[in-house]
């Protein structure tokens, strides 16, 4: 079965938290990756979430991996909206 990724980078411009990361994480710019699979016997073209990626920022070591939380995008949703900001496309 094929998939599709989407990408998008996200900005907070203040801290914040989700579920799937302890403690708060920094303002900044965050890489947001969607995958899709489509479904399967229907008259038209639907896709179906299976995950959305959150790529958190590396340390400024060097040598530090980069980490990726699979996250619930309605409460990325909700922490955007109560941060006020927009997705930049």
């Amino acid at each position: 079965m094929s998939t599709r990724s989407t990408e998008r980078t996200l900005t907070f411009r203040r801290q914040f938290s989700l579920s799937a990361v302890d403690g708060s994480l920094p303002a900044g710019h965050y890489l947001v990756v969607t995958e899709e699979e489509p479904l399967e016997g229907l008259s038209f073209a639907a896709w179906q979430r299976v995950r959305t990626l959150l790529f958190l920022p590396a340390d400024a070591l060097p040598g530090q991996a980069r980490e990726v939380v699979p996250i619930d995008p309605n409460e990325l949703d909700a922490a955007l909206a109560a941060d006020g900001l927009e997705s930049q496309d």
